[in-house]
């Protein structure tokens, strides 16, 4: 019987990547889409299965990480082999602006997928994509797992509660769960807010006459960038152990 994988955020760059990756090792997959008045699934329609299909390898069902009921029940109808957390209001400048739902979806949301798990007895893997973010104000280069975290956003903050109420429940309930710090990860399905992206479709756009120059914010950030294909196998890897 083909295992089964639910992910959050699987309408976003990773998410798209992961289901293409799980679905070439044979899975049946699951996404938690949220209800929009426009569509935002363009980075999985070329895998999407029309559900009159009989028996399709992907299905999408509604909720949001900010419903615990949704989540839960979706859990329980599932009862998938291995959840990957992906949903996040993931953008930086952006939680300053909404810091009080960053923390709702990006911390507690990560709180409400594990006590669903727990509460259904769910022997499931967990993966919660923590993010370089947590390091902030770095005290050392490179940073490693021992590296002290210092967070400087409402995002960074939330990764870093989602990233300890992750060990919490392995250390205390026998969990297999487990986190990843991404660092930037790239590809050209990134988000068209971030940076790569945006310069990107600058160029362009001033290549064409449309534009006339380009605005950045900081200039002074360094990030250690990767393939975003790259990192969705190591998500993968992390929960085969």
């Amino acid at each position: 019987m083909a295992k089964k994988a639910l992910i959050t955020g699987i309408t976003g760059q990773d998410g798209s990547y992961l289901t293409e990756f799980l679905l070439a090792k044979g899975y049946e997959v699951w996404g938690v889409i949220r209800r929009s008045s426009s569509f935002n699934t363009g980075r999985i329609d070329h895998l999407y299965q029309d559900p009159h299909v009989p028996n399709p390898r992907l299905r999408l069902v509604y909720g949001d990480l900010a419903d615990a009921s949704a989540l839960n029940r979706h859990l329980k109808m599932i009862r998938p082999d291995e959840v990957y957390n992906l949903g996040a209001q993931s953008h930086v400048k952006v939680s300053f602006e909404v810091p009080e739902y960053t923390g709702d979806v990006t911390g507690l949301g990560t709180t409400r997928l594990l006590e669903a798990m727990r509460e259904l007895e769910l022997d499931a893997k967990f993966y919660q994509a923590s993010s370089s973010e947590l390091y902030g104000k770095v005290v050392e280069t490179p940073q490693s797992e021992t590296t002290p975290f210092y967070p400087r956003s409402p995002y960074a903050a939330a990764k870093a509660y989602a990233f300890y109420i992750t060990k919490n429940y392995r250390e205390s309930y026998g969990m297999f769960a487990v986190n990843g710090i991404l660092f930037n990860h790239e590809s050209p399905r990134r988000g068209e807010t971030f940076v790569t992206r945006k310069i990107t479709r600058a160029v362009g756009a001033i290549s064409r006459g449309e534009q006339d120059c380009l605005y950045l914010g900081n200039l002074d950030a360094k990030r250690d960038w990767g393939f975003a294909g790259d990192y969705v196998e190591a998500m993968w890897r992390m929960l085969q152990a």
